[in-house]
């Protein structure tokens, strides 16, 4: 790779991880107790004796945190990817649903879905990936019978053999970005940028962070604790549980 096409990469990284900081931190200010209690499982947290209304608190916003931010970073990486291929070698945002990359790399079109990590979808999600998939092929078949295609997804981090199940090629790490840029070390390069303003981010996270924490704990005492701050867990399973009139 040209050393003018690296420098736009590594911009468009310093410039666009700022909306992820930004998401973290809209996220926290407008998270409602209702939605940190809504899904989460009581009888859980009663068996892990966090019988404090501080404990357990932490517990649900770390959390939270911790799935929000696998959301919004695992979007960042697969939007970078597009990017990286439309400034690498003629790739372009796809039209068929489901897929991300479309680009050609000695004679084969490789049509990509991009996923941030391996552990993404459930069985009905991986279904309409295969199933996404076959409808691009048949759909670009039916334009150009003899075009070579192979659908692949592609895994922006982990170290595993790339590998062909007979439906779609699977490939990540080094290789994935190796194959979409053509530059055998960018996997590397891009995690230098990742920390452009990152002091300054984590300060400002930090601190929403903790105003957050203390406004929810208060919330939380004064609708599921007794008057010795103990946690009424009754109280707590029937606001996420109760269903019957």
């Amino acid at each position: 790779m040209d050393q003018k096409t690296r420098k736009l990469i590594l911009e468009y990284v310093n410039e666009n991880i700022d909306s992820f900081h930004l998401k973290r931190i809209e996220g926290l200010k407008k998270l409602k107790l209702t939605q940190l209690l809504g899904n989460k499982n009581p009888y859980l947290f009663r068996a892990k004796n966090l019988n404090r209304a501080a404990d357990l608190m932490t517990a649900l916003l770390d959390a939270r945190l911790s799935s929000s931010e696998e959301g919004s970073f695992g979007g960042f990486l697969e939007d970078l990817a597009v990017y990286v291929s439309a400034n690498t070698g003629g790739g372009y945002k796809s039209g068929a649903e489901g897929i991300d990359i479309e680009i050609v790399r000695e004679k084969i079109r490789y049509l990509i879905a991009v996923k941030s990590g391996r552990n993404w979808g459930n069985s009905s999600q991986h279904a309409a990936l295969r199933e996404n998939f076959k409808r691009a092929v048949q759909v670009i078949r039916q334009r150009d019978k003899k075009v070579q295609l192979q659908p692949t997804l592609g895994i922006c981090y982990g170290k595993f053999k790339t590998v062909n199940n007979g439906e779609y090629l699977h490939i990540g790490g080094q290789s994935f970005w190796n194959l979409i840029s053509g530059d055998r070390d960018l996997y590397m390069d891009l995690i230098d940028p990742l920390g452009y303003r990152c002091e300054e981010h984590d300060k400002l996270f930090k601190q929403e962070r903790d105003r957050s924490y203390k406004e929810l704990t208060k919330e939380f005492i004064a609708t599921f604790c007794s008057k010795d701050e103990s946690i009424n867990w009754r109280k707590l399973v029937q606001f996420v549980s109760g269903n019957l009139p």
